[in-house]
């Protein structure tokens, strides 16, 4: 009997250690590949969220309405999962209105564009003035709030999305067809690559609006989240965010990032917090690391790569605290989560000066970003 006992206790012990490291081995627990599961309907199709999981456990899901990223699950230091941006439970979340771009894709164009206006080729374009009397990240109706083809890929790692935007759409020429490849690497990184032609000159200029904040839901803010952005100077802009076309240094700024610092240390100088465009310091052509994101507390450590030129630094300065359909309730406050929107320059079609960003027929639009998560 006293035996029996003894056997007894020890699987209870056993059973109760399993439970206490249950949040550090179900993400490992799951299969490797791409899983799926309905997420709703928008306007009468089926809202599919796609989640593509390595052998290292880290899953990144997506959503086939707006080319959406739904969750990044990383693990920190002492080996917890968490998920490391904002989102929504629910398709509802995503479409209701004063939905700030979590996550999506973002066209024709990102960013702004001054007064809603360009001319292109001797031809006038009137596009929607949907922030403030300007353009903004393509319009009413974006890419963001469109449904994309989804498409598994070879190997169990990526997912394409593609769109046609037809001529005329949100005000823009041309019929554009857009492909963006999504893929979780074996080393933890989430690789965006995009495509695109076009039959008629047009403007483009695609990036994803990502929220992260690396304490995985515990920090309120991303305020003591030390950022490093390997960019010298940055496009200075006016009171509704268009550029002046001067591109001031940010040495001895509040806008200096050079040398990593707490996204907070100067907040407060920046009007209305950061959402500018810095230009990137470039040595080619290329992937390039170009910023990094760090939680002291836990460890994360977020490194972003790209092609581009620029990458526009947003504080989520308008974020507060009443969107609802949130995930587990929480209430997404001023400065909950930062986005690194890998892109060219805002109102470069009215900008001589930036680096052009007009696609016309017989060119292929590029651009290739990577978001990679480790440790330290």
């Amino acid at each position: 009997m006293k035996k029996l006992s003894s056997l007894i206790l020890a699987a209870s012990t056993l059973i109760c250690a399993c439970n206490n490291n249950a949040n550090k081995t179900a993400t490992n627990a799951t299969t490797m590949g791409i899983s799926e599961k309905p997420f709703g309907t928008f306007n009468n199709q089926a809202v599919t969220e796609y989640t593509v999981t390595n052998a290292n456990g880290m899953q990144v899901s997506i959503i086939n309405y707006g080319g959406t990223v739904t969750k990044i699950i990383t693990k920190d230091k002492a080996g917890d999962f968490g998920d490391v941006i904002l989102g929504f439970d629910s398709i509802e979340g995503y479409t209701q209105k004063g939905n700030p771009f979590f996550g999506a894709l973002i066209g024709r164009y990102g960013n702004r564009i001054a007064k809603g206006h360009f001319n292109l080729d001797g031809n006038e374009y009137t596009l929607a003035q949907n922030n403030n009397g300007q353009s903004l990240h393509g319009g009413l109706k974006g890419f963001d709030k469109v449904m994309w083809k989804a498409e598994k890929q070879a190997g169990d790692s990526s997912l394409k999305l593609s769109y046609v935007s037809k001529d005329g759409e949100e005000g823009y020429p041309g019929n554009l067809s857009v492909e963006v490849i999504y893929t979780l690497t074996a080393d933890n990184g989430l690789k965006i690559e995009y495509a695109a032609s076009t039959d008629k000159a047009t403007p483009v200029n695609l990036t994803n609006h990502t929220y992260f904040n690396l304490s995985a839901g515990k920090d309120s803010t991303i305020l003591d989240q030390v950022l490093l952005l390997k960019a010298d100077k940055f496009t200075e802009v006016d009171s509704v965010l268009i550029p002046t076309g001067k591109l001031p240094d940010v040495k001895g700024t509040p806008m200096d990032f050079t040398s990593a610092k707490a996204i907070g240390k100067d907040i407060a100088a920046v009007k209305g917090g950061y959402d500018h465009n810095w230009v990137i310091n470039r040595t080619g052509t290329g992937l390039e690391l170009i910023a990094s994101l760090y939680h002291t507390g836990n460890g994360r450590f977020m490194e972003v790569y790209t092609t581009e030129p620029g990458v526009q630094f947003y504080s989520g300065n308008f974020l507060d605290g009443t969107l609802t359909n949130t995930i587990g309730g929480q209430k997404y406050v001023q400065h909950a989560a930062l986005c690194l929107e890998t892109q060219h320059f805002p109102d470069s079609p009215n900008q001589p000066s930036f680096p052009n960003t007009i696609l016309n027929p017989g060119e292929k639009y590029t651009h290739t970003s990577l978001y990679k998560f480790s440790v330290k």
